[in-house]
């Protein structure tokens, strides 16, 4: 019978259209294994946020008051939220201010500075507070909390202005030119409207990446919650403390989170069309031009100039003796090997959401996205101790293996793989694949011929991102990697800790050589997905 409906829908192309029109009103909701599939995929996602719930409502109101309503958590939220709320508008003021004048004024050298400028992301934050700690001792407090956060995260903001300024539609902005705005009026009523997605999720990035961060901040002693929840950890190992610090924490951020979503408002930032096809004119800076070069390359210099500076510093004074070190092979194997499993786990168990999200969009998929999101926004400390308490009462077999940590590498590094499979997956039309199962092909074969080749460059390519989190992930790998593991962040955590700084430093040097293409990836990847 298939093959007769084949056959004919072959010899008549009425007859192939029906049949496809017939089949996608037939799967609304998408394939029922690829459905199950992502409610699992789900289920485990919600296990963060569950365990948060869990131990909350366990621990009874009377402790809820006793170790939430204290001075002590009240000083790790002045902290906690004073860090947010001076770094984020920094790094928007500096990601905005460096992606307009790289894309819209005739800055000179613009195309290098377009990559410097991102740069930065390569460098973990523990090793930017390595590096700052080299170079000021006596560095720490809010001040130095700040300095650090900004010079490590502002390309959060500027990666997505920048994308979204170089495809901006010009015809806006000609229009106001044309009835007499000057530029710096339409830079204010016209184009910075336009960034304000890009801006608002920049800034929400950032501010997921502090409530995250954990050896920057341990390194020069400015107590956050992620620095105090994984003290009370090491301390009474699951106790109730950690739990109910971990409890304000995720508050925090599905906070942050609400305030994103309503930032984004009602208005359109669609357009019909292919836009204007002129270039955007670049403002020309004249007397300006000096001021900029010496503001980015002051950006430069404190974000990349210094960390490099003294990784290059304590590497001359260690001489060779420093590459000699046993465990540094065997750390660069085990962080290559931990990058790669998190990276594939995560693109496959990435792989069906964003398929059912893009080819069966409905009622399903788009919570099933939203819970990836959220879950995914947890800090890695909540992740590692969901995990840990989880695994020791329930499936203590597994408790510290590899599973359960290249596990909590999925769970935190989902979006940036879905991201990019749907973008690839937006690239290869349905009806590709419809039309060679209209032919005959089985679906799972026509799936691996037609979709997935023509998604392999994007999955490829949030791959590489997960992997670039897996290498300067620090935090959920103290917590949960098995006994002997040596990544290099956990080997140059362990020795910057000791102060043993020439010995911390070839391991600094490796997580930023493997991050730099990375980071350029993801650069790259920014201004394609702009231009979608």
């Amino acid at each position: 019978m298939t093959s007769s409906k084949s056959t004919t829908a072959a010899r008549n192309p009425g007859v192939k259209t029906s049949l496809i029109a017939a089949g996608s009103r037939g799967s609304r909701l998408g394939p029922w294994p690829v459905v199950v599939l992502c409610l699992l995929i789900a289920a485990f996602s919600l296990l963060p946020l569950g365990f948060v719930a869990a131990a909350t409502v366990n621990a009874g109101w009377d402790t809820i008051v006793k170790l939430v309503f204290r001075p002590r958590v009240g000083e790790l939220l002045l902290n906690t939220a004073s860090l947010v709320l001076i770094t984020v508008p920094i790094c928007v003021v500096i990601g905005v201010g460096g992606a307009w004048l790289v894309e819209r004024t005739s800055l000179a050298g613009n195309k290098a500075w377009a990559v410097i400028l991102a740069a930065p992301l390569a460098i973990p934050a523990f090793v930017n507070s390595y590096a700052w700690i080299s170079a000021d001792p006596t560095l720490g407090g809010i001040f130095g909390g700040v300095l650090i956060s900004v010079l490590s995260y502002f390309p959060l903001v500027y990666i997505p202005v920048a994308a979204v300024l170089s495809r901006l539609d010009p015809a806006l902005e000609q229009s106001a030119a044309s009835l007499g705005l000057g530029p710096w009026k339409v830079f204010f009523r016209v184009v910075l409207p336009q960034l304000r997605l890009a801006a608002a999720g920049g800034a929400l990035l950032v501010s997921l990446h502090l409530l995250a961060e954990y050896g920057a901040f341990a390194m020069i002693a400015f107590d956050t919650f992620t620095t105090a929840i994984y003290d009370q950890f090491r301390s009474t190992f699951n106790g109730a403390a950690a739990n109910m610090l971990a409890s304000v924490l995720v508050l925090f951020c599905l906070l942050l989170l609400l305030a994103e979503s309503r930032s984004r408002g009602s208005a359109r930032y669609a357009r019909v069309g292919a836009g204007a096809q002129s270039n955007p004119g670049r403002l020309r800076l004249g007397l300006y031009q000096v001021p900029a070069q010496l503001a980015l390359v002051a950006v430069s210099i404190l974000a990349l100039g210094v960390p490099l500076w003294h990784v290059g510093r304590w590497l001359i004074a260690g001489g060779s003796a420093v590459w000699e070190r046993d465990d540094l092979l065997n750390a660069l194997v085990q962080t290559l090997g931990y990058g790669l499993a998190g990276a594939v786990l995560t693109t496959v168990l990435a792989f069906p959401l964003a398929y059912l999200v893009i080819r069966h969009p409905g009622p399903i998929s788009k919570p099933l996205e939203a819970v990836n999101y959220i879950s995914s926004s947890m800090p890695g400390i909540v992740v590692a101790l969901a995990l840990v308490t989880i695994t020791v009462h329930n499936v203590p077999a597994i408790y510290q293996t590899s599973l359960v940590l290249v596990g909590a590498y999925a769970l935190l590094f989902m979006p940036r793989a879905l991201v990019n499979l749907r973008a690839g997956l937006a690239q290869a039309p349905r009806e590709l694949d419809e039309a060679a199962q209209a032919l005959g092909k089985p679906p799972l074969i026509a799936f691996l011929r037609v979709t997935l080749r023509l998604a392999a460059p994007a999955a490829a390519g949030g791959a590489a991102l997960v992997f670039l989190g897996v290498v300067n992930e620090l935090t959920a790998t103290l917590l949960l990697a098995p006994n002997g593991t040596r990544t290099l962040a956990t080997q140059f955590w362990a020795l910057s800790s000791e102060i043993d700084y020439m010995g911390a430093a070839p391991y600094a040097l490796l997580m930023i050589v493997l991050s730099a293409p990375m980071t350029y990836l993801l650069f790259v990847q920014s201004k394609k997905a702009a231009g979608q």
